[in-house]
């Protein structure tokens, strides 16, 4: 029996650590850590409720629309207004948060994941006239193959004349990703951190220009999701076949649903959505959201004991850092009890099992030409396959919600900020289910929570003794060579990690608290 431990688990967002016990060439037990405390709910105790629009976003620098979208959810809920948001706000919303999700996948698939399928060492023996891939070639020559290099090295199947085209991809989805970025900053101001979503809606006012400035960047990075990330995703599961069955995980899913396209309806697990909230299982049975059976435990989490088992409305953080037996930062939370995973899989089988019309029909026709079945993407390539869907699905939805916008139109509603009351707003952030809740006593935070995508699926074991969906899926598989285990982090990227957003930290005094060596 040996042990392997991978820390930090690199080409993800924030610090991972991994721990997987090997007999017989197979894992046992598998732990993932969060080795950062997160103390965000601390920080706003006590602040002005509209702080939270800004603050939030801090907590990562790769997603934070996101959560200035769940901010502001929340904070429309707290005040009373969550139905009179204008319809240019709506939009405006919607397309800010599409521009942050396709600059997301694209950065994941061909930036963190897409190396551990594509030999970008083959370079070396390249000899023809493509200036990327000769450049790319110079730098190998010179020893100089960083960030490529150190890497576990895999078992890389795809030809190479397709390999070296996936490696000129690597590098134009760079440019992709920062017109992405450009769209999102038309309407939002700036990224990251974009200072234009606001409870009450959208600061910013369209233009015929800023409109058409978007659309145009958009119809670029529509033709690279169709005719570029889509192909490259199907091309690995061509020579990866065996990745659809590795890493299926719990086999539960949940969603909160994404993409208002109404907002008379208070409930956001009832409101007309894009993406509808639900859950599903890997039979694609589906059923109705009931967010009072959420809650957090964190018997193997650095938290006090009593701060478990709670609904994020009277959650607690109360660090525990020498307590026995725990080995994450993250807490564990679960649904009805039981482990879920979330993410864009999630948001597929979800939706696909509830009959949506949109996710049904991009899905067949994708699976058609494969042979395979929607349930058979509970899988580490199922997961990349489900986010390069999702990327097409709202790419084509963001052209006609666009050209909806009036120019000159304000997106703003105003609102008297309430001394007493509770919110919490439900969005899907591009690596899953993201929710915040708050409680506001006279006129002041007095407790705000954040569950993460991440802290869902790479939660530590919970008080009953189940493993996380990360630690599931890493569980009975098979490792060819333990001193070399690209298993484990095919696995680990599938789920597009950011433990940057599930641990954080403020220390005032700016002192050193730990330090970390790796090995």
């Amino acid at each position: 029996m040996g042990r392997i431990v991978i820390d930090p688990v690199t080409r993800i967002e924030g610090h991972l650590k991994v721990e997987a016990v090997v007999e017989g060439g197979e894992i046992k037990e598998a732990m993932s850590s969060g080795t950062l405390f997160r103390g965000l709910e601390l920080i706003l105790k006590g602040r002005d409720p509209r702080d939270a629009q800004g603050v939030t976003q801090r907590i990562c620098g790769v997603c934070p629309t996101s959560h200035s979208i769940a901010a502001a959810l929340n904070l429309d809920s707290a005040f009373g207004i969550a139905d009179r948001i204008p319809e240019n706000g709506r939009t405006l919303r919607n397309l800010i948060l599409g521009a942050a999700h396709i600059a997301d996948h694209v950065l994941h698939f061909y930036h963190l994941a897409a190396l551990d399928y594509v030999d970008v060492a083959e370079i070396a023996d390249y000899d023809g006239h493509n200036p990327t891939l000769r450049s790319i070639k110079a730098f190998a020559q010179r020893g100089e193959l960083a960030p490529f290099v150190p890497r576990y090295e895999g078992d890389y199947r795809v030809p190479g004349p397709t390999n070296r085209e996936m490696i000129a991809h690597y590098v134009s989805a760079f440019d992709i990703r920062r017109k992405a970025q450009e769209m999102l900053a038309l309407f939002g101001g700036k990224m990251p951190h974009n200072v234009a979503v606001l409870p009450g809606g959208v600061a910013s006012v369209p233009s015929v220009d800023s409109i058409t400035s978007f659309y145009w960047r958009l119809k670029e990075l529509k033709q690279f999701v169709d005719e570029v990330y889509l192909p490259d995703v199907l091309t690995v599961a061509q020579y990866y076949p065996d990745y659809l069955e590795v890493g299926r995980g719990c086999q539960r899913f949940l969603s909160y649903g994404s993409y208002d396209l109404e907002t008379s309806e208070t409930d956001l697990t009832r409101r007309e959505r894009l993406f509808q909230a639900g859950t599903a299982t890997a039979e694609l049975q589906a059923g109705q959201l009931d967010t009072s059976m959420i809650a957090e435990q964190v018997r193997y989490s650095w938290y006090s004991d009593d701060s478990g088992d709670r609904h994020p409305l009277q959650g607690a953080t109360e660090p525990h850092k020498d307590k026995p037996a725990a080995y994450s930062w993250l807490k564990a939370p679960r649904y009805e009890g039981q482990v879920y995973e979330v993410g864009p899989l999630a948001r597929m089988l979800v939706n696909y099992g509830a009959g949506n019309t949109v996710v049904r029909e991009a899905l067949d026709q994708v699976l058609s030409g494969t042979g395979l079945s929607a349930s058979a993407l509970c899988s580490v390539l199922g997961r990349h396959l489900a986010r390069a869907l999702e990327t097409k699905i709202v790419a084509d939805s963001m052209l006609d919600w666009v050209l909806k916008l009036t120019p000159g139109d304000s997106g703003y509603v105003e609102y008297e900020m309430p001394q007493e009351a509770t919110g919490m707003g439900l969005v899907e952030a591009s690596r899953g289910a993201l929710g915040h809740w708050i409680r506001i006593d006279e006129g002041r935070i007095a407790n705000y929570q954040v569950i993460t995508p991440s802290t869902w699926n790479i939660s530590p074991k919970d008080d009953r003794g189940q493993p996380g969906p990360l630690e599931q899926a890493l569980i009975g598989t098979r490792i060819r060579d333990e001193s070399n285990p690209f298993e484990i982090v095919r696995i680990v990227r599938s789920f597009d990690p950011c433990l940057a957003c599930s641990v954080h930290v403020l220390d005032l005094e700016r002192r050193p608290r730990y330090v970390l060596r790796v090995c």
